[in-house]
């Protein structure tokens, strides 16, 4: 049966939700995607303000429903690092060793990170190779917060470089030849070289950003403009002596040369330390990918000045594609697509670098929801036998009243015996208080069950509860779905039409346990971009 796999890759300025189909032997078909575009980057504001709306976007136009999630975060907001740990000592050492690599070289307190580590093999010498990646746990608990806002559960966190380097490997089959990966987004450019097992990651502050206030800068235009003309006019100039008849584009074409030749100066500086530092090879080969990586004559800027094979990566060269999928969009849409088919890889376990940056606070809530069933099962045995104490206490009660009674006939009889008489009166009264007590405890108890499954059964599909506060209850539910209910129950009441609250409110006042007099709507809320969520408050009493 074939499994589906949601993957989000946040990067500087657009957000990227894909979903994969893995078929038969793990072979993955992209069977829906869309890309939004971010208000401003998410170090400069509050994750849930600029996340969530282009999210909505994304699942309001492309139909993507959403369910667990495997997200990718841009290379700046992590810190790689790469140690050799020597193997003596143990597991518990090894772990030692690791955490006394991440106090020193990560440039934050130990406990304000979330880490991960793998290891890549042995080295020379016989240590234990060792790839750590850190970030700030404040920074990846907005992100995850604010993508579980929107109805995503997430279920890994991943780093887009690395992403993009299981992608790579999957589709040349891990071939061992030294090669650069190159994802040049709009404010940073995420640098990968691996070779075999060997990886070295780094995030350089260049990218499309850069040419744009370079060109504002040059023309003495808006940075809007700039924008505008980089992608209307933006190409590499290859240098030479030949200059362009578009004076503007000529300038243009300047700037990005300008600024690509710095970032090959730091690919450069990348390449000598990755070979004395870890004995790596020369690379021999460039995959290109990232928005920036778009403009043209990219490919053959790098292929002259670091004199190897340029290629730009093309995913869905060994990944299928829908039939659904717009081909042509795909065709330029792919440069900012590579990291999903990475994450997609990691959801199946085919990915060879598998590190997971998922909060410790989400998986302790996971751990905790996980009880639930079990807890719900031992109250169910709880409950059932205090049913069946409730069932003999009552029978003891009616033994007891038996026996009242005849000790009443003798007490007319034998009025000498009236002090033993008041002694087994008073023995009665307190069978009958111990029985009311937990005739008390077993009705609460049911009162509270029952209040609940009468709320829940007065619910559609596709709706939940939100908030319960004493007689106030606040329900959700997703435009689409209420639409639905909307629509079946028009169906059954010969075309009268209800809103999704009027419904739950019918339901509610034909429950035998509620005040029908005392149900209303309290408030009204349309939630979401182009509200495709629905928010109302019911106010109801229980007898």
């Amino acid at each position: 049966m074939a499994k589906k796999f949601l993957t989000l890759d946040i990067g500087a300025a657009n957000v990227a939700l894909a979903e994969y189909e893995s078929g038969a032997k793990g072979a993955l078909t992209l069977v829906n995607y869309g890309i939004a575009p971010l208000s401003a980057p998410l170090d400069s504001g509050d994750a849930a303000t600029i996340l969530v709306p282009a999210l909505m976007d994304i699942v309001r136009e492309k139909g993507i429903h959403p369910g667990p999630v495997a997200i990718s975060l841009s290379g700046q907001m992590v810190f790689p690092r790469f140690s050799a740990i020597p193997a003596a000592g143990g597991e518990e050492k090894f772990e030692q060793m690791i955490r006394y690599e991440i106090e020193q070289n990560v440039p934050f307190p130990i406990d304000e990170m979330v880490c991960d580590r793998q290891v890549l093999g042995d080295t020379e010498n016989g240590d234990k190779a060792v790839m750590i990646v850190a970030a700030k746990v404040e920074q990846v608990e907005a992100i995850t917060d604010a993508v579980a806002s929107v109805g995503f559960r997430p279920e890994l966190v991943d780093v887009a470089p690395l992403a993009f380097t299981n992608a790579v490997r999957a589709s040349n089959g891990g071939d061992g030849t030294c090669a650069i990966l190159l994802d040049i987004g709009a404010k940073t450019t995420s640098l990968v070289i691996v070779e075999n097992d060997k990886v070295y990651n780094r995030s350089i502050p260049i990218g499309g950003k850069n040419i744009t206030r370079d060109i504002s800068q040059a023309l003495g235009c808006t940075a809007e403009e700039a924008e505008a003309l980089k992608i209307e006019k933006g190409y590499v100039s290859l240098g030479g002596v030949v200059e362009d008849e578009d004076q503007v584009a000529d300038r243009i074409s300047k700037v990005c040369r300008a600024i690509m030749t710095r970032l090959q100066a730091e690919i450069s500086r990348s390449v000598n330390f990755y070979r004395s530092q870890q004995g790596g090879g020369a690379p021999v080969k460039l995959y290109l990918t990232g928005g920036t990586a778009l403009l043209p004559q990219v490919d053959k800027f790098f292929a002259e000045a670091l004199k190897i094979e340029v290629e730009f990566f093309n995913p869905f060269s060994f990944i299928g594609v829908a039939a659904g999928v717009d081909q042509d969009a795909l065709g330029s849409d792919g440069a900012f697509l590579a990291p999903t088919t990475g994450l997609a890889l990691h959801m199946t376990g085919a990915a060879r670098f598998a590190i997971n940056l998922l909060p410790m606070s989400i998986v302790a809530a996971r751990a905790e929801q996980a009880k639930i069933p079990i807890v719900a099962a031992a109250s169910a045995v709880f409950v059932a036998a205090l049913a069946l104490v409730y069932i003999g206490i009552g029978r003891q009660a009616e033994v007891v009243e038996t026996k009242y009674d005849s000790v009443q006939a003798k007490v007319n009889v034998l009025k000498g015996f009236e002090t033993k008489l008041k002694a087994a009166e008073k023995e009665v009264e307190a069978a009958k208080a111990s029985a009311d007590k937990v005739k008390d405890l077993l009705g609460r108890r049911y009162a509270a069950v029952s209040r609940l499954g009468a709320v829940r059964g007065s619910m559609g599909m596709g709706m939940w509860i939100e908030k319960w506060e004493q007689n106030r209850v606040t329900i959700r539910g997703w435009k689409d779905s209420l639409d639905v209910m909307v629509g079946v129950n028009a169906a059954q009441n010969n075309g009268r039409k209800q809103t999704p609250s009027e419904i739950v409110v019918g339901k509610l006042k034909g429950n035998i346990g509620v005040e029908p007099d005392s149900i209303k709507i309290a408030d009204m809320t349309s939630l979401g971009k182009d509200a495709a969520l629905e928010q109302f408050t019911v106010e109801v009493k229980f007898k």
